[in-house]
Formats: C-alpha cells, sequence, structure tokens
C-alpha cells in the first residue's frame, strides 16, 4: 500500500486505508489479533483477584489495583521533594529526609541528584525496608510518572556501596505495578543483592516518538534509559552493571534499549514478545491497535512505509547486529492450551490467538540475531498462553543466570 504524506485530506485518507489493511490482515489471519493489549497484563487477563487496567491519561498516574494473592507491605509515608529548575537545567540538588529509608536518618539521601536533564524525585514512599516508589518530574515525558524500586537486604540509604541493578519492564495497558503485583519478583529478588527497578511505560511503545518527524514528547525510551537510570544510580545506589527482562511490549522494549544502546546491558530477556516489527503483517497491526482515543499511531514510529527507516531504527530483528556481547534470552509459547492456563479457558481466547503472532515474531528475531552471528538463548516451550503465569516460570528459569551476569549474589 503507498500512503499519501501531504494534505490534511490525504492524510485522513491514509489512516482509513490503514485501517482497512489491519483489518483485513486480521481476517485473514485471526491469530494476528496478537498484539491487542486489551488489558492490564500486556494482552493476558489478569491474575485472579486483580482488577483489570484502564488505559492511562498521558499525565495521570495509575489507580490502585486489587491484591493478586501477593503478599502487599504496610503503606509508608509520603516526603516530598522541591520540583526541577523552571528552566530545566539540574541547578541545586533537592533537600530531603525520607520518612524512613533504611539505614536511618538522612546519610546518602539527604542530597537527592536530578538527572542530567533536569529530571527529579518529587516524592517517595516507602513500603517496608525493600521497596520505594519514586514519583519522578520528567522532562521527556512532560508529566511526573512513577517508578518502584525493589532494594535488596542490607541496603542502607547512607551506603556507598552499589548494587548490580535489573530493570523490568511492564506490558501494553499495565503500569509500574505490574510485576509485583502478578509476580512474585519481590520475594526472589530479596535473596540476592540486586537492585530491581520497575518504572511506568503506559501505552508508549518503548520509543520516544516520531512525532512527523518532529521528535518531542513523549519520549520513553529517554525517560528510562537516561532519567530513571541515572536517578536510581545517583540516589539509590544503583550501579552500572545491568540487567533488562520485560513481558509483551515490554520484552520488545528490552531488547530494543539493549540495542539501541549497546553495552548499558549485559543481559536482555524476552518473555513472549514482539521482536521483529517489520514481519509481514505486523506494522498494519501495530498500527491498528495503536489506533486510540488521542492517540494517532502514526505519531509512535512514524508511517511504517514512508518512514520505514525510523522503524527499522527501532526494530530488535533489524538491530540484532548491535548485540553482540548482550547475552540474550527469548521465549514464547505457541498459543495452545498449556498447563498453566485457567481451566475452561475458550480455544479462541485472545490469550491463545496472541501468542502465536509472538511466537512468529520472535523466531523471525532469533534467525535474524544468529544469521547476524549473535547467539541466542531460546526457550520455545510450546503450548502455553500470553499471559502471567508462563511469564513467572520464565522469569525464575533465568534468573541465576541474569544474577550471575551482573555479578549480583545471593543474600
Amino acid at each position: 500500500m503507498t500512503f499519501a504524506t501531504e494534505g490534511a485530506n490525504v492524510r485522513k485518507r491514509t489512516e482509513r486505508k490503514l485501517a482497512v489493511t489491519a483489518v483485513a490482515v486480521v481476517a485473514a489471519v485471526p491469530t494476528a489479533l496478537v498484539l491487542i493489549p486489551w488489558d492490564g497484563s500486556g494482552g493476558s487477563q489478569p491474575a485472579a483477584g486483580t482488577a483489570p487496567m484502564a488505559e492511562q491519561a498521558a499525565a495521570g498516574d495509575p489507580k490502585p489495583v486489587k491484591s493478586s494473592g501477593l503478599p502487599s507491605p504496610a503503606q509508608g509515608k509520603v516526603s516530598k521533594l522541591p520540583t526541577a529548575n523552571p528552566t530545566g537545567s539540574p541547578g541545586p540538588t533537592p533537600t530531603w529526609l525520607p520518612t524512613n529509608p533504611p539505614g536511618g536518618g538522612n546519610g546518602g539521601l539527604k542530597n537527592w541528584q536530578a538527572a542530567d536533564d533536569g529530571a527529579v524525585v518529587t516524592a517517595a514512599k516507602w513500603a517496608g525496608k525493600n521497596q520505594v516508589d519514586l514519583s519522578v518530574k520528567s522532562p521527556a515525558l512532560a508529566s511526573v510518572r512513577k517508578v518502584r524500586v525493589l532494594v535488596p537486604n542490607g541496603w542502607k540509604s547512607k551506603s556507598t556501596q552499589e548494587w548490580p541493578a535489573l530493570y523490568a519492564l511492564h506490558g501494553g495497558n499495565d503500569t509500574y505495578v505490574s510485576w509485583t503485583r502478578s509476580t512474585d519478583i519481590a520475594k526472589v529478588a530479596r535473596q540476592w543483592g540486586v537492585i530491581v527497578v520497575m518504572p511506568e511505560g503506559s501505552n508508549g511503545s518503548y520509543t520516544d516518538w516520531y512525532n512527523g518527524g518532529r521528535g518531542g514528547s513523549p519520549r520513553w525510551e529517554t525517560f528510562h534509559t537516561a532519567e530513571v537510570r541515572q536517578l536510581v544510580e545517583r540516589n539509590l545506589h544503583a550501579g552500572s552493571s545491568r540487567a533488562v527482562m520485560g513481558i509483551s511490549s515490554g520484552a520488545q522494549g528490552a531488547v530494543t534499549y539493549a540495542a539501541r544502546h549497546p553495552g548499558m546491558f549485559r543481559y536482555a530477556a524476552s518473555y513472549s514478545g514482539v521482536l521483529s516489527m517489520l514481519s509481514p503483517g505486523i506494522p498494519a497491526l501495530l498500527m491498528y491497535i495503536n489506533t486510540r482515543p488521542g492517540t494517532n499511531p502514526m505519531d509512535i514510529w512514524g508511517d511504517p512505509w514512508t518512514a520505514r527507516s525510523n522503524w527499522a531504527a527501532h526494530d530488535p530483528a533489524s538491530l540484532a547486529r548491535r548485540l553482540r556481547g548482550t547475552t540474550l534470552f527469548v521465549s514464547a509459547g505457541n498459543g495452545s492450551k498449556g498447563p498453566l492456563d485457567k481451566p475452561g479457558k475458550a480455544p479462541w481466547d485472545i490469550g491463545y490467538l496472541s501468542e502465536t503472532q509472538v511466537l512468529r515474531s520472535s523466531g523471525d528475531f532469533v534467525s535474524s540475531a544468529r544469521k547476524s552471528g549473535v547467539p541466542v538463548q531460546t526457550d520455545f516451550y510450546g503450548a502455553g498462553s500470553h499471559s502471567w503465569p508462563y511469564w513467572q516460570r520464565e522469569m525464575h528459569k533465568t534468573w541465576a543466570e541474569m544474577m550471575a551476569s551482573i555479578g549480583a549474589k545471593r543474600a
């Protein structure tokens, strides 16, 4: 399909044509319903007892969710920080005495340092000794967004020790709470000397938006790889030895970030990720599913035909050669009923349909990487849907190797 790029009327016809094309692809390949992140788990059903997430507004924080059955720590108090310098420059570091950080006193957390672009922490909410939720005033996003951080046993606010860091990215239509809500990552992490960083990703597709070639907000890649990284390293003792993992669209983000920033992550794990954005049918489907109220899908990566170079610049399969030196793990099911699926789940459930296309896309990435001489560990485990029970299982399978890659020791 050829898309015209000039004139408002032509643009409207282009968008209508794109929607028709995507619907036609879906009709021709029913399993391509894959990527529709229709609820709070990146395309899968939420865990039992978990309230589905609505799509988040551009500047809003997520609403509280019900417990998924995992233990939830007591709520801490919130301490406010001064906002960033109005000019956007870092300026003097703000002074903040947190209510209850481990280690007592103000220690190393008295003076919070800003990120290079002026991003600052404006509030922190501790839950026990191992979890803190940060509110980050982000120039990259022109809003305040949340980041959940797990610190290891023995972490102290006034310590000078640095800890290896694992960045965990969530799926579409979900928030920074998803990993602690839907897995036992908090329990697992406490057994290791590692800091776990779980930033908000909203429905930002883990990229700095194209916006017709103009760039500008939202810049999710900048938020994650620069602002959040600098803030946790400068203020919470996260070190430069890093791993990244993600589920669904967060898996795409994990591998994309590792490829676009060679050397930033020693290990990257994709659990059910769309890792080949230019595979047949995938561009039209990505555009179709990103057509949401208030969002023009072309603003994300651009027109998949006329801005194809920008798509390729964010496509894990196209960037595979840049992943040399990064340990890679890729897993996916085949979309048939598996041992961790709930009884009575219909064969046409989106969790099954989606995983078939995830498997195809992941396979295309692995082929591209190996042709480029980049080794990839895979676990294409057969029966299984696009859902959290499988992602938690894969996290457990890879955890020890991830920890070894960044030098994290058992507590």
